[in-house]
């Protein structure tokens, strides 16, 4: 009675299977989605931004600046701090998973500017109505945030290039200071 009942090896065709049907409903919601968001998502951001800007173009330029440059450069900054280090690749798809989610709104911006449906071209309209020179600032922020990221890490590897031409030279001074030690006799 006391004897341990065997242990039996897992079954790899159930869970098998049941990787397959989770991905494949997976799949079918980001496909579903995917629909819904583009009928839906143009418009409600080119409302919500509307509503924000309220007509005025000095506020849109304002607005679309301030969108453009952050917006794009969180995500360089969380991609930049993922670099530094070796991760997983769970790490890493929950790194590029929050640049994505830090980026939406030029990525929402983005999908009214070249999308070709109805819902991105009622998105333009309500733009160009509640919202004049947002479109343009947005792109013109996230250029500046481009050229600002780019000349940080120029500026980041300039330093760490000249610290070590620096401790290169203290290096060899000391090296010319120190006394031969067979000269001298």
């Amino acid at each position: 009675m006391s004897e341990a009942e065997p242990t039996r090896p897992p079954d790899h065709g159930r869970s098998r299977s049941g990787r397959a049907a989770l991905w494949a409903a997976a799949v079918v919601v980001v496909i579903v989605g995917g629909f819904v968001g583009a009928a839906f998502l143009p418009r409600w951001w080119s409302h919500l931004v509307g509503g924000q800007v309220n007509g005025s173009i000095a506020a849109g330029i304002a607005l679309g600046l301030v969108y453009g440059f952050v917006f794009s450069l969180l995500p360089l900054l969380v991609l930049r701090l993922m670099l530094r280090r070796r991760h997983s690749w769970k790490v890493w798809l929950v790194a590029l998973a929050v640049a994505i989610l830090a980026a939406a709104p030029n990525l929402l911006t983005l999908g009214i500017v070249i999308g070709r449906g109805n819902a991105a071209h009622a998105g333009e309209r309500t733009l160009d109505v509640d919202a004049p020179g947002f479109r343009g600032s947005v792109l013109a922020g996230v250029i500046l945030a481009g050229v600002a990221y780019l000349f940080a890490e120029y500026l980041r590897v300039a330093r760490r290039r000249r610290h070590r031409e620096a401790d290169r030279l203290r290096e060899e001074l000391r090296a010319r200071q120190r006394p031969e030690s067979g000269s001298e006799a």
